[in-house]
Parts: C-alpha cells; structure tokens; sequence
C-alpha cells in the first residue's frame, strides 16, 4: 500500500495528548498505520500520494460500538403508532424476531451490506453487530456468521428477549441461551451481552448468562437501565464488562460505580429520539468520570439510524455534552467500548481511519445536523467513500 500525506487540513483531530487537536495541520500514513501527525510545516517528505484537504477538517473515523444489523422487515407502523403516544416496551422484538427466522441467509446479508455501506458513507469505520433477533440455536448461529462478514465486532445476544415458544419458561430459556446456544455461537463471536431489564431478564438471569460467556472466552457488555433503574450497570462492573449501553436510568451508586471502573458508558440517543423517552446524562457521567461512548443503537424497532453524526448531534443538543465531547465519545470512546487502542485516534501506530469533512472545523458535525458532511472516507490507509 502506497505510503499518503493528507495536506492543508484547517482542523486535525487527532484525540492525542493534550486538546488532541492539530491547525494547519498534516497527517501520514504508511501500510495502512498513521505514521505522523502534526503541523504541515513539519511533515516529513516522501509520501507517494497526496492529498489537499483544502483547510478543512479531519477527524477519526467513527467507531459504533452498539448496532443490531441481522435483521428482516422494518417495524415503521409501531414508530408511527409511539408518534401518536404509545409507550415503548421491549415486546416489539418479537416481531422482528419472526421476519428474521423467516429470512434467508442471502436476505439477511443483504440487509446487513446495506446498512454497513449507509454507516460508512457517513464517516462509521468500525461498527459493532449482534445477533438477537433469532433466539434459537439455528438462527442464532447464522446471525452471527452473517455479521462476522461485515465486521470482526460480533457480539451474541441470545439473551435479547425471551421467544415466545418460551412464554411462561424464561429460564428454560437462559438455561439453552448458556448452554447449547452459547456452545454453537462463541466461535462466532468476541462478545457476550443480555438485554437486563424488566420484560427482558431479570439481574440473576443476566449474572448466570454472562458468565457463561466469560468461562466460553467471550468479554461481557450490558444493555442497562434503559426503562428503568435495575442491577445492570452494577452486574457489569462486578463482571468486567467492556461496557453497559443505554444507561438511561442511574442511581448515584451506579454512576459512582462506572466512575471507578474501565467500564464505558455507552449512550445511544437514537433510541430516546426514536421512543420519545427521556435522554441519558451525559453531563452526569462525564463531570463524574466515567469514560462516554455515542453509538447508533441501529436497529428496527427503537432506533433505526446509522448516522453517527446525528447521533453527536443529539448528545450536544439533548444530554448536555460540548461538540468536542461529543465528537470524542464518537470515537476514542467507542473503541474503549471496543477495547481497540488502535482505533479512535490519529496518532502514530493507530489504524489510518480517517473522515475529510465538507466543513472547516468539526464543529459543524452537530451546528448543522442532518447536513452530510462527509467528504471522504479512509480505512486503513484505503479511501473507501
């Protein structure tokens, strides 16, 4: 792969030391790693490709730390039905559960191409993808075989609803979620998650499930707190958990427990602006803390979006967060989610995923929201939008 220096960049961010962020700067790739970064003036000489960015800005790419793409059908008759004041609860699912079994292997591909090609054309680099909309071993499976086409995030949430042939039996159903169904999935997958939350599984279940997955080698994240106050965010503390997503819905000792942890707080705005509900504190978090994801959440039911930026935009109008925060949790801060410290960042050694903005100052991602700003995509040093 050629060796490329990106010129005349107004504003680079490069979430490095300090305010992580470059004027008049420059920026160097070589097989696919950043190799320098800095004022153009002190570029080293030598790159076989140039590009000019004109004075205009440069961030990382963005890294979506929570998605659910395996999926068929969409659920727009219930978003319309929320519009007009119906509540959200977590037993939509199970529609898109049978549109999924009912799916080919080919459809569900499809569908995941899709999606994946809509994040990347507005600056996603790296997205995360769950199973959980087939909740037998079969369907499970393939999910994640699907997924595991698209992205090397695949995180098995069998653990997502209790189906409904297991009305009335939900821990016949976490005993094949922790047993066969895990067998067949995790090597399939790197993660582990469960949907902790009143109409989904209760503290003990999602305890028993996750460390099931810990002993199979797979690393816990957990949706918590989403409807309400529950033993998430305090399970995924206990359990080492990458991240607890959603988090809606803290106590002061949940907020005080993520403080002192590694586990990232992962919000997802889309899925409040989808559902009418209440949005996370971010300002919360971040004045405690705790270290801050933004991802998209995408999904049928409650957050059918892939756009990052929106997403940003949300967290500085709706939770409270500066455009730099935002733009931050974006980033570096899904890849803590990740775990991947080589993603997030534009400082040598991380991987060259960059986005040329249509804007002098990444400011502008949330000034002028729903605005497609984005330029130019590259991922791994390859420009691939």
């Amino acid at each position: 792969m050629a060796s490329l220096l990106v010129d005349g960049i107004g504003v680079l961010v490069t979430n490095g030391p300090g305010d992580g962020v470059v004027t008049d700067a420059a920026l160097v790739v070589d097989d696919g790693v950043v190799v320098w970064a800095g004022e153009r003036r002190g570029a080293p000489d030598g790159a076989e490709e140039r590009v000019d960015a004109g004075g205009r800005a440069v961030v990382p790419g963005f890294v979506d730390s929570h998605a659910h793409l395996v999926f068929a059908g969409d659920r727009a008759e219930e978003f319309a039905a929320r519009m007009q004041g119906r509540p959200y609860s977590a037993g939509g699912i199970r529609t898109t559960v049978a549109a999924t079994r009912a799916a080919s292997d080919d459809e569900l591909a499809g569908n995941v191409r899709r999606l994946a090609e809509e994040a990347a054309r507005a600056g996603t680099t790296t997205i995360e993808c769950k199973s959980g909309y087939g909740l037998t071993v079969e369907d499970e499976v393939r999910s994640l075989r699907v997924a595991r086409g698209f992205t090397e995030e695949g995180t098995f949430l069998g653990a997502h609803v209790v189906p409904p042939e297991y009305a009335g039996r939900a821990d016949e159903y976490v005993d094949l979620v922790r047993g066969p169904m895990l067998e067949a999935c995790a090597p399939y997958a790197r993660w582990i998650d469960v949907f902790c939350e009143r109409g989904a599984f209760d503290g003990e279940q999602t305890r028993a499930i996750l460390e099931a997955g810990i002993a199979k080698g797979l690393v816990p994240r957990v949706h918590a707190g989403q409807l309400g106050e529950g033993p998430g965010v305090r399970i995924a503390v206990e359990l080492g958990a990458a991240s607890a997503d959603h988090v809606t819905h803290l106590t002061d000792a949940d907020v005080d427990a993520l403080a002192s942890s590694e586990t990232v707080a992962t919000l997802l705005p889309g899925a409040e602006f989808s559902t009418r509900s209440p949005y996370p504190d971010a300002r919360r978090l971040l004045d405690a803390g705790v270290t801050v994801a933004l991802a998209s959440d995408c999904n049928p039911g409650s957050s059918y979006t892939t756009n990052m930026p929106f997403c940003m935009a949300l967290g500085v109008r709706e939770m409270r967060m500066t455009p730099d925060e935002a733009l931050r949790a974006a980033t570096v801060g899904g890849a803590r989610a990740l775990r991947r410290p080589d993603l997030g960042h534009l400082t040598p050694g991380a991987r060259a995923d960059f986005v040329l903005l249509d804007a002098p100052s990444p400011i502008h991602l949330a000034y002028r929201p729903g605005v497609p700003l984005v330029s130019r995509v590259w991922q791994a040093g390859r420009e691939v939008r």
